[in-house]
């Protein structure tokens, strides 16, 4: 037997945000994503080198030269993703397209 439950427009919308935000927390927990802080995530230098496929000791010489920054707490060392995206972009090159752009 089948019932029929009658929810108010409110209630009914209360359950639908309820429902996007532990979709949004499972996405994340599937994603592998820690936690943010302040809406900030921030890496390991063991999961940026991973994700730049680059070494840790590459890592070490790009903060030691200044070009890459970090936070060191504790003893470890915290990339944040921000800063990474924006170290990215500024070193971006863009592909020749055309002869002419290279005269």
């Amino acid at each position: 037997m089948k019932k029929i439950i009658e929810v108010s427009d409110e209630g009914l919308w209360e359950l639908v945000n309820e429902i996007e935000k532990l979709v949004g927390m499972l996405d994340n927990t599937l994603s592998g994503r820690k936690p943010s802080i302040k809406d900030e995530y921030y890496l390991t230098d063991v999961e940026l080198s991973s994700l730049l496929k680059i070494s840790r000791r590459t890592l070490q010489e790009h903060r030691t030269d200044g070009t890459l920054p970090y936070y060191l707490v504790v003893g470890k060392v915290l990339y944040r993703e921000s800063d990474i995206q924006k170290y990215l972009e500024e070193n971006y090159i863009n592909a020749v397209k055309d002869i002419t752009d290279l005269i």
